[in-house]
């Protein structure tokens, strides 16, 4: 097999030849068709994510199809498509793994991150955590749904019945969560870098109400904010749109530093929450849903050793939607 592997944080990723991988008791060994390219990955090479396993292979955002099981292996047969989360193990005795907050257990496994992930042309993966995709639908415009849509998904939960929802970081996340506002009728509210004017005619492309520059306040205060962007400052900016009792939803892994801002931003009841990771539930429910929806994602294709391409084009907003690796 073939991967792109970081050996040291800030540091290229390096194409590599490697043996094939053997799934243990319990896991899959699948043929990457596609995979994502997510920010968190981006945090993972840049190093703000500071205890990867190294080497590691980066990617969280699979499409597969298995070519082997491991023993014990019932749920899932050779030859099916399947999606491989962030989430990609959990030990299944701590309080929260017991309270059905696998989300939030004290000894998980990422992958792409703690177990090697999918910028590569094969992958292990725990099978309780590889999600049946089906055959409808690309390798390519699924990808994204595996993380970009998975946690805009359970931050969209955190909203509540908000009306009006504000996005903060118009890129692969929300791209597909303004999806769901307007089919489930309620009113998006863009936020891009200032003057990027381009994204913001996407993000009304997508059915947005409003769109514009991050240090803009929209026309009409909000029910709540969901930041995907990896800015601190984003956080006291978006609670100044808020009506009373709105909710700020900081939904990525790592943000900067968030500035000192006034109480009365925060005053009357107005609240600021974090989403962390995704449980399989998050996933079943959100994966059943997206056709219903009719979902299209905006995806840029790179070849698999174009990885490092990839990731700064990501970093510095060269494309609209998400970007996706194919071996």
């Amino acid at each position: 097999m073939f991967a792109m592997r970081l050996h040291s944080p800030r540091t290229p990723l390096q194409w590599e030849e490697l043996p094939d991988p053997t799934p243990g008791p319990g896991e899959i060994r699948v043929k990457v068709l596609a995979c994502g390219v997510c920010r968190t990955d981006l945090h993972v090479v840049d190093g703000d994510l500071t205890h990867p396993k190294l080497p590691i292979t980066p990617g969280h955002e699979i499409i597969g199809r298995i070519d082997m099981l491991g023993s014990g292996v019932t749920s899932l047969h050779v030859g099916q498509r399947v999606g491989i989360p962030w989430l990609g193990h959990t030990c299944g005795h701590c309080p929260y793994c017991a309270s059905h907050h696998e989300n939030l257990c004290d000894h998980p496994i990422f992958t792409g991150y703690t177990r090697d992930g999918g910028y590569a042309t094969m992958a292990v993966a725990d099978a309780h955590f590889a999600f049946p995709m089906g055959e409808e639908g690309s390798d390519v415009s699924l990808a994204p749904l595996l993380c970009a849509g998975l946690i805009g998904w359970r931050s969209l939960g955190k909203t509540g019945d908000a009306q009006k929802v504000g996005l903060y970081g118009f890129g692969a996340a929300a791209h597909i969560i303004a999806q769901v506002l307007v089919w489930q009728k309620r009113e998006v509210y863009a936020f891009t870098r200032p003057n990027d004017t381009k994204t913001q005619e996407f993000a009304r492309s997508l059915g947005a109400k409003w769109a514009g520059g991050s240090d803009e306040l929209p026309p009409e205060q909000l029910d709540a904010a969901i930041i995907f962007a990896p800015d601190g400052a984003l956080v006291p900016a978006a609670l100044k749109t808020l009506r009373k009792g709105g909710r700020v939803v900081c939904a990525g892994i790592h943000m900067s530093e968030i500035p000192a801002f006034s109480y009365d931003t925060l005053w009357e009841e107005r609240d600021i929450v974090s989403v962390a990771n995704l449980t399989r539930e998050d996933g079943l429910d959100f994966l059943s849903l997206a056709p219903k929806i009719g979902i299209h994602t905006t995806t840029t294709t790179y070849a698999l050793r174009d990885a490092n391409k990839a990731l700064d084009d990501l970093r510095h907003g060269r494309f609209d939607g998400a970007a996706v690796l194919v071996p």
